[in-house]
């Protein structure tokens, strides 16, 4: 469904991405794990058109996407949940979704979505119009995440959904992507929380200084000696 083949990219004169390859197939869950710093943000920015690869190909359902301005991305099916949410804060929760919805013009489907959304994040529907900013981290999160599926994602790139949230809320951001996927939509995953993100993905790339150094099955990496070190405590 996606495939990226051998990008570099640069931030001025560093070299932030060196030949970085990845495949994600429809209907996975495939997770990027590493170090802060690594790239993983990078990887997905460039993925949706935030960033240009100075080399490299980057295909989406045999489409060359890698020249193509991040809107346009958006309307071919990738959406992406940002680090750090990215809500806008000043707005309301509904005004928030409608927001992800701008692509759209179908306002049955939108309703329906809209819907969705809800009975995913029951919170959210309780706040619906509350401002943003006032929110828990946790319901950000999912309002962040509740915004992106308003554009009806076929691939959702989820960049650090359980960065600052406790415990528990984790647990429940991570039953949610499962129950995304379950739904039908392929999801690209960048995680700090190796554990967390091994345990719910079918495939794992791992990241360091901007090269990919290792890759497989998620239990063939958390069953690695050298990822349990370095990302799974021992």
């Amino acid at each position: 469904m996606l495939e990226v083949k051998q990008i570099d990219v640069y931030y001025g004169a560093i070299h932030a991405l060196k030949g970085v390859s990845l495949e994600v197939v429809e209907g996975e869950i495939v997770t990027l794990i590493g170090a802060n710093g690594a790239g993983k943000s990078t990887t997905l920015r460039t993925i949706s058109g935030l960033l240009k690869p100075q080399k490299g190909t980057i295909t989406f359902e045999g489409q060359t996407i890698a020249a193509k301005p991040a809107q346009q991305i958006v309307k071919l099916g990738i959406s992406q949940v940002p680090e750090g949410r990215r809500i806008f804060a000043n707005m309301s929760v509904m005004e928030n979704l409608e927001l992800g919805a701008y692509i759209r013009n179908d306002n049955k489907g939108i309703g329906e979505d809209l819907d969705m959304v809800f009975k995913r994040f029951p919170r959210l529907a309780e706040r619906r119009t509350q401002i943003a900013g006032t929110l828990s981290g946790g319901e950000q999160q999912m309002l962040a995440m509740g915004r992106a599926l308003m554009s009806r994602p076929r691939i959702l790139l989820l960049d650090e959904p359980s960065m600052g949230l406790a415990p528990l809320l984790v647990k429940e951001i991570f039953s949610i992507i499962k129950e995304i996927n379950a739904a039908g939509t392929t999801i690209l995953l960048v995680e700090q929380n190796a554990h967390m993100a091994l345990s719910i993905a079918h495939k794992a790339y791992v990241l360091e200084t901007g090269r990919i150094t290792l890759s497989g099955t998620a239990k063939e990496l958390a069953a690695s000696e050298s990822v349990r070190k370095a990302y799974l405590g021992g």
